[in-house]
């Protein structure tokens, strides 16, 4: 499949990786570049999309980026894996909610791997872990589709400070938390990413 896949090491600051997201989406429609896989994490900032309300944000102090995805508010920072892509749907089933079953199994197929059961909830869209009948959600998902090539992703909690949460309704869901795979279960994470590729990549091929 012929799928750049782009790791990074160091942080990536938002904005920087939604530009470098755009001018992809451009030159995948121009046909000059492939598609795109990309594995970060982000510097510490707050993301509203497109459907997010004000009364989700309970400290007004926290600074908030208002970005063009789907969804509503969320933290990303140190701890977090996130997955970016630029897939052109053209080339498959112009479909999105086939796409986002396809992120969602990724995940859950990724999770497995680590012996964490997980499920997807299609009122609440992300990835959900229940412990002691408590649901909390451990990944998130948000797409923006322009010219049927989709892009933005979903991210993983491995570690994340959870406490960041606490200032914000996490994507507007007032009733359930949100965890990390270290309050789950404590194993080495070091090749989630690699896993989440391989998932990514095998259920995009089906």
């Amino acid at each position: 499949m012929n799928i750049e896949i782009k790791k990074s090491k160091k942080p990536i600051k938002y904005e920087d990786a939604i530009k470098f997201m755009e001018e992809r989406l451009l030159d995948i429609s121009n046909k000059s570049k492939k598609e795109l896989l990309w594995i970060l994490e982000h510097e510490e900032i707050y993301t509203a999309g497109k459907s997010y309300s004000e009364k989700e944000i309970l400290d007004k102090s926290i600074k908030v980026f208002k970005t063009n995805r789907g969804g509503k508010i969320t933290y990303h920072g140190p701890g977090q894996l996130v997955l970016y892509f630029v897939i052109d749907l053209k080339k498959r089933k112009k479909d999105i909610r086939k796409f986002i079953t396809l992120i969602e199994k990724s995940i859950i197929d990724t999770l497995k791997y680590y012996k964490i059961e997980t499920f997807a909830d299609k009122k609440n869209i992300g990835i959900w872990h229940v412990k002691n009948s408590n649901i909390k959600k451990v990944a998130a998902i948000g797409l923006r589709i322009k010219k049927w090539i989709v892009y933005h992703g979903c991210s993983i909690n491995i570690n994340t400070n959870l406490k960041k949460y606490n200032t914000i309704i996490p994507c507007g869901i007032k009733d359930k938390g949100v965890t990390t795979l270290e309050k789950i279960k404590k194993q080495n994470y070091t090749n989630l990413k690699n896993v989440l590729i391989r998932n990514f990549i095998s259920n995009l091929k089906n």
